[in-house]
């Protein structure tokens, strides 16, 4: 893990060791000096401490003086299971660095450099390099979702996220996908040393075929604004009302109802939510920008978070395990709020979301639909989009001619 050169001979929980003769002469004397170079690449068993993960290749007193380098800026206490790290060491003991994979993004490294009898430590980026490539696929019977059809191209879930979020307020990836659909996604990639993936960067474009519809999404930041998607002709593609809290695919077990059997108290009750059945501990998100009206346990509603947003909405989120926000903090459309639970009077775990305006319950399932489209591309900006997008679109059209 060399991350001036990452080097892949990690081994799972384990480590493998070389050593390699360094021969230099003193000029002085002309006397040669040699010294072995050890090297210790591995990763982090689970439940290692970090001071034992040390003694077992350094002194008390190197091992004690790089932990106190490292906590200058890095705190080393929080050290992961399967992390990867590297440890080279002359034959004197002494130590030449230390290096540890903080994340995907980032390093620390406890050297000494040129040789000085000093420590240093410092945090670094994992070298990356970047480039844009293009994606595509088709929903079949043996793909029969749009993530089931990003994994067939080769690619990972959160590829299928992100194309999910940017037009969901165009399609509903919960019930409206269809066999032969077909999407078109231009990507950032994040790539490490020997072109090892390590992760997306934003998605530059999207195009989703459905039922005769060609929905585009382009990204472009607006002068003085922040990154969005447009359609083709500059309107954007987030609706007011994303379609759902949850970030992909749930499953919906109740409906919106004014009468329905509740299935603990036995009685025919209003449902004034839609059920969505997902995981202890499943991200729940803002469905749009607002304020936190209420952040706490209430009753059979568990701990629930209620939103106000403009234009005369309100949201629910009930029976959470964990909440997010706090009275009085503003959220913006896509920040987690809290997290799936079964608290309050539930049968499991689920989440419980609901919708008014002007005060009224209305079904959540609609109402993301009746609601508004975000601003579009100003007009003073329209020559910088329209330029921008027939550079995506001549990429786009490129790709489908080779």
């Amino acid at each position: 893990m060399r991350y001036s050169l990452l080097i892949p001979v990690m081994l799972l929980a384990g480590c493998s060791a070389s050593t390699s003769s360094l021969r230099s002469t003193e000029s002085a004397g002309d006397i040669e000096l040699s010294a072995e170079l050890r090297t210790i690449s591995a990763r982090v068993a689970a439940g290692t401490m970090i001071t034992a993960m040390l003694s077992t290749a350094l002194a008390d007193k190197e091992a004690s003086d790089l932990i106190e380098r490292a906590r200058a800026v890095f705190d080393i206490a929080t050290i992961h299971a399967n992390r990867e790290y590297r440890i080279e060491q002359w034959a004197t003991g002494l130590l030449k660095s230390f290096e540890y994979e903080i994340d995907k993004d980032r390093f620390l490294r406890v050297s000494r450099p040129n040789g000085d009898a000093a420590l240093v430590a410092e945090v670094l980026p994992i070298p990356k390099t970047r480039r844009e490539q293009v994606v595509e696929g088709t929903v079949t019977r043996t793909q029969p979702s749009l993530l089931a059809a990003i994994y067939s191209a080769g690619e990972t879930a959160d590829l299928g996220l992100a194309v999910a979020d940017i037009l969901s307020g165009q399609v509903d990836f919960n019930n409206d996908v269809k066999l032969g659909d077909h999407f078109v996604v231009r990507v950032e990639k994040e790539f490490r040393e020997k072109d090892v993936f390590s992760g997306y960067g934003p998605v530059q474009f999207a195009e989703f075929q459905t039922a005769g519809r060609r929905l585009r999404a382009i990204r472009f930041t607006p002068e003085g604004g922040r990154p969005a998607y447009f359609d083709e002709h500059g309107r954007s593609v987030r609706r007011f009302l994303l379609q759902s809290p949850l970030k992909f695919q749930p499953t919906i077990t109740s409906r919106f109802s004014r009468s329905r059997l509740h299935p603990i108290l036995g009685d025919y009750r209003a449902h004034l939510g839609v059920d969505y059945r997902a995981p202890v501990g499943a991200p729940v998100v803002a469905v749009a920008d607002g304020v936190v009206l209420q952040a706490s346990a209430n009753g059979a509603s568990g701990r629930m978070v209620h939103l106000r947003h403009p234009n005369g909405f309100e949201t629910e989120y009930l029976h959470l395990s964990a909440i997010a926000v706090r009275v009085g903090v503003r959220v913006a459309q896509g920040d987690v709020i809290g997290r799936v639970g079964a608290t309050g009077l539930a049968t499991g775990p689920h989440l419980d979301y609901r919708v008014k305006k002007n005060g009224v319950f209305v079904n959540p399932l609609t109402a993301s639909r009746d609601t508004s489209s975000a601003p579009s591309v100003p007009a003073d900006q329209m020559a910088a989009f329209t330029a921008a997008r027939d550079v995506l679109l001549g990429a786009i059209d490129r790709h489908d001619s080779q």
